[in-house]
């Protein structure tokens, strides 16, 4: 019996030692927890979308202002996602291949969006970038708008969402270690080739793990936008905000039909979610059950991909 299977095995054992009404339990008590905090609100979110019709939902989503906050929602998220896309890959081998002084002190910087409030982000940005704030004065002779236009949404944006794809990577990369980019740079690989051939065929699954989760948090994000965009109805007012405008105003169809595409968002988000993480427990399995290879012998991504 392989290694492999001998783990499976026991694994198997060990989740068979609780009795039957304790497994019972803990299942119905999940199934209760989902039911009562993810399927009734969501099935909440499209009835009341829906309690007047499609006419009423198609034309609460054809609307001029909502096709402006889901036209800048899809600008930020565009703009974002591929610069936290960089900077997570960046950050990622930075402190997961090398050792050097301030590593701890980086490491905390790229977690400061979790611990700092996104309104509290979003203050920052007026207080560098406002009319009476650091860099206003200059901004405003130079007719440069930040605050209150699309380039602050997407700082605020950048900020909230960066860690994302950074912190997927970062115990990834550390599990990893550096055994296969050391072979390759000795093969005489340069840095774009040890990257594109050796790192990123390790790392795919979890980047496009962090790239889908990096997403959807620009898609949703409230506070930090609400602070910078000034709510201009038509001009910076995302999903999120142009929601909270129509239930404001008592427009619950039209809110609840706008908040409907953040729902389908998220479940989007998490079929996708899923499928990435079977495919790359499937990879998993299949590397695990390979024939050992010889001592010092390193595996190239082709093979590892043909062995898939």
């Amino acid at each position: 019996m392989s290694a492999g299977a001998t783990a499976r095995v026991r694994r198997d054992r060990i989740s068979t030692t609780e009795a039957p009404w304790v497994r019972n339990l803990l299942i119905g008590i999940a199934l209760a927890f989902v039911l009562l905090f993810l399927v009734l609100p969501l099935a909440a979110v499209f009835t009341e979308a829906l309690r007047k019709g499609w006419d009423a939902y198609f034309s609460a989503l054809k609307e001029p202002d909502a096709w402006s906050a889901i036209r800048l929602t899809l600008i930020t998220a565009a703009i974002a996602v591929p610069l936290n896309l960089v900077f997570g890959v960046a950050a990622a081998w930075c402190i997961a291949k090398y050792e050097f002084k301030g590593k701890a002190f980086l490491t905390t910087l790229v977690d400061l969006p979790f611990s700092v409030s996104p309104v509290v982000a979003g203050l920052v940005y007026v207080l560098m970038f406002g009319a009476n704030g650091w860099i206003g004065p200059w901004l405003a002779a130079h007719d440069i708008k930040i605050i209150f236009a699309v380039p602050g949404i997407v700082l605020a944006t950048v900020f909230v969402t960066f860690p994302f794809i950074a912190r997927e990577l970062i115990p990834l990369m550390q599990a990893q270690g550096n055994d296969e980019e050391q072979a390759a740079t000795v093969l005489g690989a340069s840095g774009w080739q040890t990257f594109w051939y050796v790192t990123l065929p390790n790392i795919k699954w979890g980047l496009l793990y962090g790239v889908i989760l990096c997403n959807a948090r620009a898609m949703g994000e409230f506070g930090a936008v609400s602070v910078v965009s000034g709510h201009i109805r038509g001009q910076t007012n995302t999903i999120p905000l142009h929601v909270e405008i129509l239930y404001n105003e008592y427009q619950s169809v039209a809110a609840f039909a706008a908040a409907s595409l953040l729902a389908l968002l998220a479940l989007v988000t998490l079929v996708i979610k899923s499928v990435a993480e079977w495919r790359a427990e499937h990879e998993r399995k299949v590397l695990a059950e390979l024939p050992p290879e010889r001592p010092g012998a390193v595996r190239s991504p082709a093979a590892r991909g043909s062995a898939v």
